[in-house]
């Protein structure tokens, strides 16, 4: 049973920049269809690297969504930040004199501007310090995400910046619901954003092993649960989600996706990258966030795995989600993990996932897990929706995202019961 007794949250808005593209119909589409965004590395030359391959944002213009001066003075990561802040206000039929002080933006990066940060970095190498830009700062620093969402958009409300590696985009919503919840803002933009495909990013992930590095077969590289899974294939995009007071959507006249309902957050204390394998952590913070919400386990129809792709993770999170849902009813909950399609966004992750976990609950519609073709036993035990759509009921749904640092992040979205 749901907690009726707080603010109400609803998810209004929703705006997406991944590599599965631009915009949230696009995006949707290509989930339905079981798209792969990976590809070769283009965004710089990777020859010289052990992992070639990530899923990166195509075709993307900030000049569509920025002016030019403004977009010069801003990182990749930012820019993507507030094009997808942009569609999600647009998408929620907000206009500006409802923002201003009553509205704010919980926007987290796992890097911040790593392209900024690397250029500048050779800059001083080969010219000196006397070379180097004074917008070098504030382009890289991993708030400007926010911060440039709040001064392009002229967001006055409380700005909140979670840095919590993989776990960082879910932290966010999360708790940008609760500034909503305990009233210090109506709306918050809500997500997150990560430009890290670049030179030193991707050589610092793949020397922890955790990259794949299925250079071969790009598409198929991201492969969740399979017994042949490698690694994770990186990716970069933001996307925003609007999460509105339900009672000020209501009385304009806004369609909710869904309502966001529960959040929790907790830490491993284990280990550097890994996991806890004891699943400690992930259980607590699935089952705190049922309890956030008032929700029973059985209530839960859809989980968006984190399923990174890796050979620890994956099943270690199984095991969580079907001690934390109970053996019988794990059985029966479709499971899948878009990072299949769109990639490991890192900080990002979590908003791509979230939004997508919304638009599952709004249309009834369980995305897939693609390049599952061989479950590994470990991963056996949920309902695992596998290479094509599943049209289902879904009345609630958790979204996971578990972090280096063993942070573990987890939100509950449930159907819009008026």
């Amino acid at each position: 049973m749901r907690n009726g007794a707080r603010r109400r949250v609803v998810v209004t808005g929703l705006g997406m920049v991944t590599p599965l593209g631009i915009g949230t119909e696009r995006n949707w589409a290509a989930a339905l269809e079981g798209q792969s965004g990976a590809g070769r590395i283009t965004r710089f030359d990777p020859s010289d690297h052990l992992c070639q391959v990530a899923c990166e944002v195509d075709d993307f213009d900030p000049e569509d969504f920025i002016d030019r001066r403004s977009a010069r003075r801003m990182d990749r990561m930012a820019q993507m930040a507030v094009a997808a802040a942009r569609m999600a206000v647009e998408d929620a039929g907000l206009g500006s004199d409802q923002l201003g002080s009553n509205a704010g933006a919980s926007i987290a990066s796992g890097n911040g501007g790593n392209e900024t940060y690397e250029s500048a970095y050779c800059r001083l190498i080969e010219r000196g310090p006397e070379r180097m830009s004074p917008l070098t700062l504030p382009s890289c620093i991993p708030n400007m995400g926010a911060g440039q969402i709040s001064m392009q958009l002229g967001l006055g409300g409380p700005l909140v910046v979670p840095v919590s590696a993989c776990a960082s985009g879910t932290n966010a919503i999360g708790e940008g619901g609760d500034v909503v919840r305990r009233g210090a803002a109506t709306i918050m933009l809500a997500g997150g954003t990560e430009a890290g495909v670049t030179p030193f990013c991707m050589a610092a992930l793949d020397a922890t092993r955790a990259l794949s590095r299925r250079n071969d077969d790009p598409a198929g590289a991201s492969r969740p649960f399979d017994a042949d899974r490698d690694g994770f294939v990186a990716a970069e995009g933001a996307t925003i989600l609007v999460l509105e007071e339900a009672e000020h959507a209501a009385a304009r006249g806004a369609e909710p996706y869904c309502e966001l309902v529960g959040y929790a957050l907790n830490g491993d204390a284990y280990h550097l990258t890994e996991p806890d394998p004891s699943r400690r952590g992930q259980v607590g913070a699935m089952r705190a966030a049922l309890a956030d919400g008032g929700l029973d386990p059985e209530e839960i129809d859809y989980v968006n795995a984190h399923g990174t792709s890796t050979p620890t993770g994956d099943s270690v999170e199984v095991a969580g989600i079907r001690e934390a849902l109970g053996d019988a009813h794990a059985r029966e909950t479709a499971v899948s993990s878009t990072k299949s399609m769109h990639g490991h966004g890192m900080g990002a992750a979590g908003g791509f996932e979230g939004a997508l976990t919304a638009l599952a609950v709004r249309h009834d519609i369980a995305p897939p897990t693609i390049n599952l073709q061989k479950l590994d036993p470990e991963c056996e035990g949920v309902d695992h929706v596998i290479g094509a759509p599943r049209p289902m009921r879904i009345r609630a749904a958790l979204s996971n995202s578990f972090g280096f640092g063993g942070h573990n992040a987890v939100i509950a979205m449930c159907e819009v019961d008026g």
